[in-house]
């Protein structure tokens, strides 16, 4: 019998994303003087954004940016919520943000889609 193999989708993370998970690994490293639990949420983020390249759908919509194709959804990581946009087998990942920030600031991730 032939394995079937799995489709992975294209990953791409924003400049903004990537600033986010620097200022959160770095909030908790030297603001907390919590190093290897830094390192731990770092770990678990690219984790949780590698889950999102494989199965992108199997995470809820993003209330805050709803779309008819159902485009842009988020992925809950810890306190985080990772917010990103499917385009076709590209996954776009706008931004990492705490679950307790304001919708606005979810909406405005919309920008960096551009």
């Amino acid at each position: 019998m032939a394995k079937q193999e799995k489709t992975a989708y294209e990953v791409k993370l924003t400049a903004n994303a990537l600033q986010n998970i620097d200022e959160i690994t770095g909030y908790i490293a030297f603001v907390n003087h919590q190093f290897l639990n830094a390192a731990k949420v770092g770990d678990a983020i690219f984790a949780a954004i590698e889950r999102i390249g494989n199965t992108p759908f199997a995470y809820k919509e993003c209330p805050e940016m709803p779309t008819k194709s159902k485009m842009y959804r988020q992925a809950v990581c810890s306190s985080w919520l990772i917010i990103y946009k499917i385009s076709g087998m590209k996954i776009i990942v706008l931004g990492i943000i705490h679950k307790s920030r304001k919708p606005s600031k979810i909406r405005s991730l919309k920008k960096q889609d551009k």
